[in-house]
């Protein structure tokens, strides 16, 4: 895998403990930029974390069960998205901090099977069956280390059993090794319309010290004979800042992939897990540093530049498209807060009102279920103003955010925000336009910190709205 697992917000870092629900809001201080900075390598001093959810609450264990089955029960009026978990992995690659189990293909079919029979179940439930679903996305751990045959019945059965909107993006996460013509054919007949490859680089020095196991020139021939199919958008992640990847490296992988003719590809900073494997080797001098936030900043622009040099275009901060084809579906939904219904172990997902957790642990997952209970862990209810935060972060994602719609949803943003907006575009971080606020290149970069930003504008107009709200009188009993 290459990325967090259940929100698909693969650039962003576990969070911090001031983002946990009962911690304060942060003043808007904390995100003005001082003068005289480099707006594109030393605006802020170290990333946000700033997810729409922020704010939510757990629901009570014992209550958990009802409000999870009250929310299958409740029909859906929007769109919504599927996100698909296969928790298993061919090795424990080194950057990564989301690692499961260690793929066996003897539990492919059972494996299959339980996937289907949860499918099926959720498929007749209101929340599933009542509005049509515009993407659906098998992420990981890795999907494409199921076998063919697995796999096409996997992709089948979601078609035949959902309510697939016609041109719904159906997405296959993986990576080169052990996926092959034959099983993207199978995937393709099945049903599969795009295809994302974690490369994270094609410096076959570099991937092998990562743990990779094919090497840079093997994964470059595959993504070429994917693309001459012709049967899907064809998209790869490569990843900047990792340990030992030059300048030359790194330059040479984008040219790598504007040379293969695929549909879009994603630019990702290397994150090092604290106490993880990667964080190990490196203190260990195993493995030389990790790149710092200034080079990384550097690269993350260079990388931009370099593919919109080559006919690629945004759309999204971290996400280029070359084709028609390219749509970007599953990715720009979650930011933008449609509804997520999760299916497999360890999938995660939202719909009215809340967010919920499948169960990750296989056998746990299976006598839960032989047990008639839903296999569910971790529900919580979204914050009063998620809307909110969601418009924000589906806004700043696309590069553009109309700040008077986010004032409709949560009157006294406007004002609130104000003294950030002239600060970032006398920074260099932006423009404005209107009543839009749109990123520069160097506020991309920084695009988590400027969301958390408009979440702390958001939370001083929740403060003065309470403040100034005429007061209730008290009712003797």
């Amino acid at each position: 895998m290459t990325a967090t697992a259940e929100e698909r917000t693969r650039d962003e870092s576990p969070p911090r403990r001031r983002d946990h629900p009962s911690s304060p809001p942060q003043p808007l201080a904390a995100f003005l930029v001082p003068p005289g900075r480099d707006p594109l390598t030393e605006a802020f001093s170290g990333r946000e974390f700033a997810p729409p959810w922020r704010g939510s609450t757990p629901v009570a264990p014992e209550r958990a069960e009802a409000v999870y089955a009250e929310i299958l029960a409740t029909p859906r009026k929007e769109p919504a998205i599927v996100y698909l978990h296969v928790p298993y992995c061919q090795n424990h690659c080194l950057f990564c901090g989301f690692f499961q189990n260690v793929w066996r293909p003897d539990v492919a079919d059972a494996f299959v099977d339980d996937l289907l029979a949860e499918v099926a179940e959720k498929a007749e439930t209101p929340l599933v069956a009542s509005a049509p679903i515009v993407a659906v996305y098998l992420g990981g751990g890795t999907p494409t280390a199921l076998p063919a045959k697995p796999l096409a019945r996997l992709v089948a059965g979601l078609k035949a059993m959902l309510p697939l909107a016609e041109n719904c993006e159906v997405t296959l996460e993986g990576r080169a090794f052990d996926f092959g013509r034959d099983k993207a054919l199978a995937a393709f007949d099945a049903g599969v319309t795009r295809v994302s490859l974690g490369v994270q680089t094609f410096d076959t020095g570099v991937r092998k010290r990562l743990g990779r196991k094919l090497g840079g020139p093997e994964v470059a021939a595959f993504l070429a004979e994917l693309v001459a199919l012709d049967r899907a958008s064809i998209v790869c992640d490569l990843m900047y800042g990792l340990p030992g990847q030059t300048h030359e490296a790194w330059a040479h992988d984008l040219d790598t992939v504007a040379s293969l003719g695929l549909d879009g590809a994603t630019l990702y900073a290397l994150n090092v897990w604290r106490g993880g494997r990667l964080a190990a080797a490196i203190d260990s001098g195993r493995l030389p540093p990790a790149a710092t936030l200034r080079e990384q900043a550097r690269a993350y622009a260079t990388g931009f530049a370099r593919l919109t040099e080559r006919g690629f275009a945004p759309l999204a901060q971290s996400h280029l498209a070359r084709s028609v084809r390219e749509r970007n579906v599953y990715n720009s939904g979650i930011k933008r807060g449609l509804p997520c219904i999760p299916l497999g172990p360890g999938a995660g997902g939202q719909a009215h009102g809340h967010r919920w957790r499948n169960v990750i642990e296989i056998d746990r997952r299976r006598a839960m279920r032989a047990e008639g209970r839903p296999f569910i862990e971790g529900i919580s209810k979204n914050p009063p103003r998620y809307p909110a935060q969601a418009a924000v972060t589906g806004g700043m994602e696309a590069g553009a955010l109309d700040l008077s719609a986010i004032e409709t949803l949560a009157p006294g943003f406007r004002a609130a925000a104000a003294p950030l907006v002239e600060n970032w575009v006398a920074a260099g971080l932006g423009t404005i336009v209107g009543d839009t606020f749109a990123t520069t290149r160097a506020g991309a970069f920084w695009l988590t910190n400027l969301t958390g930003g408009f979440f702390a504008a958001l939370d001083a107009a929740a403060i003065l709205a309470a403040s100034t709200a005429a007061p209730t009188e008290d009712v003797l009993p």
